[in-house]
């Protein structure tokens, strides 16, 4: 195979995967579940946060989280993961429930993924 037929092979694959892009799942009681990416000094991590803890929060978006974050100056959430799901596609899954402290180099920005996400508990 040419490099230009690769270049095109992948090219397609790729559009084809953004346009078969898995959106977030549903679960039957706490709704949509949304990711966020929390990024520190050190490190960052993926967040999911379903409707029902953004209600308790006062919005859905990244400027949601931050404020909630620095007004209460901790927040339990749970960390979100790539893996393989039982067909082998990979998903965004509940990884384990962290706890987040406030800190004046936080940033909180929304997190997209092509993945299916799976919601947590």
């Amino acid at each position: 195979m040419s490099k230009l037929s690769r270049r095109n092979a992948l090219a397609g694959g790729a559009l084809a995967l953004l346009t078969t892009a898995a959106q977030p799942a549903f679960s039957e009681d706490k709704g949509m579940t949304k990711l966020f990416k929390i990024i520190t000094i050190k490190d960052e991590i993926v967040i999911g946060l379903n409707d029902a803890e953004l209600g308790q929060i006062g919005g859905n978006d990244a400027g949601a989280v931050a404020r909630a974050l620095a007004a209460k100056g901790q927040m339990t959430a749970w960390q979100y993961a790539v893996k393989h799901g039982a067909n082998g596609d990979l998903q965004q899954a509940p990884l384990r429930q962290v706890g987040l402290l406030a800190n004046s180099s936080l940033r909180v920005e929304p997190y997209t993924t092509t993945y299916a996400v799976l919601p947590h508990e």
